[in-house]
């Protein structure tokens, strides 16, 4: 999840650069990835926190410009379908 002011790069260019600064930290290799899920939302927009992991309330409710990466296992094809 990356909020964001009004004037961001686009979410593809953010990708890359979170998961080779995850290489070696939370996977041996980011070739390993299988499936990758972005998501962008504009801080000057309302944001529902309610069901939100706490870090990225936090970073909803400071208001600033910040980056929330989960990583987990791949799950099955239909679950994203």
């Amino acid at each position: 999840m990356y909020l964001c002011d009004d004037s961001p790069p686009d979410t593809d260019n953010i990708i890359k650069p979170i998961q080779d600064a995850l290489n070696e930290l939370v996977y041996e290799d980011d070739g390993l990835i299988s499936d990758v899920e972005s998501h962008r939302r504009f801080l000057s927009e309302p944001i529902d926190i309610t069901n939100l992991p706490l870090l990225l309330q936090e970073g909803v409710i400071i208001g600033e410009e910040c980056v929330y990466v989960k990583v987990s296992e791949s799950q099955t094809l239909e679950k994203y379908l």
